[in-house]
């Protein structure tokens, strides 16, 4: 399709524009994608999206946001088994299933282990057992990017050309079991051919590095890079913080006796970081709080927390939003950008925290105030040429009243991808409709993945491509771009803007 067929849009009728590609069978015995699925179903726009989403679907994948273990990487080990790799490190998933009540064992039921083997929890241990309960509930994951996760994953990656299913459980799991003894499944094969270019890590401030040296040390230091998480140590009332600090002495070869050394810890953890080609940090706070407390309030409330005292919530709180504007002056003076986002409440069943430890489905979003919340750090250093601030959020109120209108002002802040509950086909819509029309797309950072399940990269990467190719034909089918315009925005959107958005210090 050229421009000059945009302009006067397209005029052939309905039947002839939906069925000129070739339709998927139905038949569960030859599982196919339809490859204009999450495109705009209209057939005004969908051969335009398809032009425009053409264009990206070659692109490498910079994944910049994302907690795929560096060791797995390093050590590029064969997978183990399907539900090993699929499904139990899978929390939507889990969650998912868990919330069927299909078991009053929960998480345990999908072979989620206990933080303690002792605590009397045994988790499942028949992974084809827990494999045929996640086929016979295929069903539950309907209209879920889970689905269109786990559909890419099985099809694309794997190879399946069977729909899960009660019967087709077992062939299924033979198949991945099978393909999973090979070499062409490593980490690192998949890596080059999921077409990564660029895949960050996240890494608690006292991680030695030791697996991102190693993988340094055999030329893959530009593919695989750290990110700096410091916020177990910015939470003073939080569960083990002095354990965190005496790691955090170790790692930094600074003894951590006071407020001053905390910070002089912090900066050195920083740099080994940067040495290590780290572009960022991240910060998961409770709240977007950025408030600068006196110096004075500051050493009281960290003395009194590193004597072992009790710290008031409300104190805690005030240092950790104290803590952020911090991390954002050191950002200003070495040039790790700053993702911030907040609003989670995390491991909301504390008896599943106590058993089976974080990340395991139970953390539930909340409302967060961000004008009033950023303003601090945004004054201080919205305007300053060294420093980057990207904020996500899953409140989608905030976008056009709040994040978009500071987004569209201050040159430090851009708008992180949809994230979490969020990435998900009418999400990443919603996100478009409510940002674009104040921020534009270029204060925006392209797609990030936030995944723990190193398989479903290039799934969710692709859902983000056709979701952008949808809004983009609508655009230039309503004529408010033309075609050219929307093909470099979609490729400026899928690569350009992610790096350009985590430059290295």
């Amino acid at each position: 399709m050229t421009a000059q067929h945009v302009a006067g849009l397209p005029t052939a009728g309905p039947a002839q524009t939906i069925t000129d590609t070739t339709t998927p069978s139905g038949d569960p015995e030859h599982w196919t994608l339809h490859p204009d699925r999450a495109l705009p179903a209209d057939p005004v726009t969908r051969p335009i999206a398809r032009e425009i989403y053409a264009a990206t679907t070659d692109l490498p994948i910079v994944s910049m946001h994302g907690h795929v273990d560096a060791q797995l990487l390093d050590e590029n080990p064969l997978f183990g088994d399907p539900t090993e790799l699929l499904i139990i490190p899978d929390h939507y998933l889990v969650r998912m299933i868990v919330s069927q009540g299909t078991s009053p064992d929960g998480v345990a039921h999908m072979g989620v282990a206990p933080v303690d083997p002792a605590s009397g929890v045994s988790p499942r241990t028949d992974h084809r057992a827990i494999w045929r309960t996640f086929c016979e509930n295929w069903h539950l994951f309907r209209g879920t990017p889970t689905r269109y996760w786990m559909e890419h994953e099985l099809v694309e990656v794997f190879g399946v050309r069977q729909r899960p299913s009660a019967e087709t459980a077992d062939a299924i799991y033979d198949h991945l079991a099978g393909v999973l003894t090979t070499d062409a499944f490593r980490p690192r094969a998949l890596f080059d051919r999921f077409n990564i270019e660029i895949l960050a890590t996240t890494d608690p401030a006292s991680s030695d590095l030791a697996h991102h040296a190693s993988l340094a040390a055999q030329g893959w230091g530009d593919k695989v890079v750290p990110t700096f998480r410091p916020d177990p140590l910015l939470h003073l009332d939080r569960a083990g913080w002095a354990s965190d600090i005496a790691a955090l002495s170790a790692a930094s070869g600074i003894d951590v006796v006071s407020y001053a050394s905390f910070l002089a810890a912090l900066r050195q953890r920083r740099q080994a970081f940067i040495a290590a080609g780290a572009r960022a940090t991240d910060h998961g706070h409770l709240l977007a709080d950025t408030t600068p407390l006196p110096d004075v309030e500051a050493n009281r409330i960290f003395d009194l927390a590193l004597s072992g005292g009790p710290v008031d919530p409300v104190a805690a709180q005030a240092f950790s939003g104290h803590m952020l504007f911090q991390m954002a002056a050191m950002s200003a003076e070495d040039g790790l950008v700053m993702q911030l986002h907040p609003g989670v409440l995390r491991n909301h069943d504390e008896a599943a925290l106590a058993t089976f430890g974080p990340d395991k489905g139970y953390d539930i979003p909340i409302a967060v105030e961000y004008t009033r919340a950023l303003r601090p750090l945004l004054e201080a250093f919205g305007h300053h040429p060294g420093f980057r601030i990207i904020v996500f959020t899953i409140d989608e109120t905030v976008y056009s009243r709040e994040l978009a209108p500071m987004a569209g002002v201050y040159p430090a802040m851009k708008l992180g991808a949809p994230w979490w509950f969020l990435d998900s086909p009418d999400g990443m819509r919603r996100f478009r409709d409510t940002a674009t029309e104040t921020a534009g797309f270029y204060n925006t950072t392209g797609f990030v993945d936030d995944t723990r399940a190193f398989a479903s990269i290039p799934a969710r990467h692709d859902l983000s491509r056709r979701i952008d190719a949808g809004y983009l034909a609508r655009l230039v089918a309503e004529h408010r771009l033309d075609l050219d315009e929307a093909v470099e925005t979609a490729v400026d959107l899928a690569y350009n803007l992610p790096l350009a958005a985590y430059p290295a210090p």
